[in-house]
């Protein structure tokens, strides 16, 4: 459900396309929740059947047309009492951490490899988020730049910091599973020796 809430959020800052929906949020908010073109198209149609968006057809380059959708009080209203509601947390599945728990039934040099490329991922994306921290506090994300442009004066400050205080703990977060991978590369060679040995 919290794709929905998602979508309102970009929305609240103006009308769009699915075509610009799809993109806005891949630089955005897939940060922190992904969602295909195939998730995002469906629940769009939904949110308009049911009064949370209102759909409209717009003209599309030079003979084409595409459905436009702008948020509706109903969804503004939706939106703040799913920001009221306690986060409802999920049980974890985390293949990662289920085959680091097995290792021992897997090749040094395959551990190893399962651990590097843990480290590598977590080291793109930290690099990702504090690039996102960088345009945020230099007012070049322009996402951040129109919602700042439709927010009073006296909420952009709040506005900006809550979404570098998010950057910041994903990018704590990678840094723990970053730290935890180089922990495992350690591990690894300990119980089974130094690179080349085993592998």
């Amino acid at each position: 459900m919290s794709l929905r809430y998602a979508l309102l959020a970009l929305l609240s800052v103006e009308p769009m396309t699915g075509y610009d929906l799809a993109k806005r949020f891949e630089s955005s908010v897939a940060f922190v929740w992904h969602a295909p073109d195939s998730q995002i198209y469906p629940e769009l149609r939904k949110m308009a059947k049911e009064g949370l968006l209102q759909a409209e057809e717009v003209s599309w380059g030079p003979r084409g047309k595409k459905t436009q959708y702008r948020i509706t009080e109903e969804g503004r209203a939706a939106f703040r009492a799913w920001m009221r509601e306690p986060v409802e947390y999920s049980r974890e599945r985390d293949p990662v951490h289920l085959k680091a728990a097995y290792l021992e039934w897997a090749e040094p040099k395959a551990a190893r490899e399962h651990m590097q490329a843990h480290i590598d991922y977590h080291t793109m994306r930290r690099d990702q988020w504090a690039e996102m921290i960088d345009q945020l506090r230099a007012g070049t994300n322009e996402m951040l730049s129109k919602r700042l442009a439709a927010t009073a004066e006296a909420d952009r400050q709040r506005t900006v910091e809550y979404k570098v205080f998010t950057y910041e703990g994903l990018i704590a977060r990678a840094e723990t599973e970053i730290e935890w991978g180089k922990r495992g590369l350690k591990l690894i060679d300990s119980l089974s020796g130094p690179v080349g040995e085993d592998s």
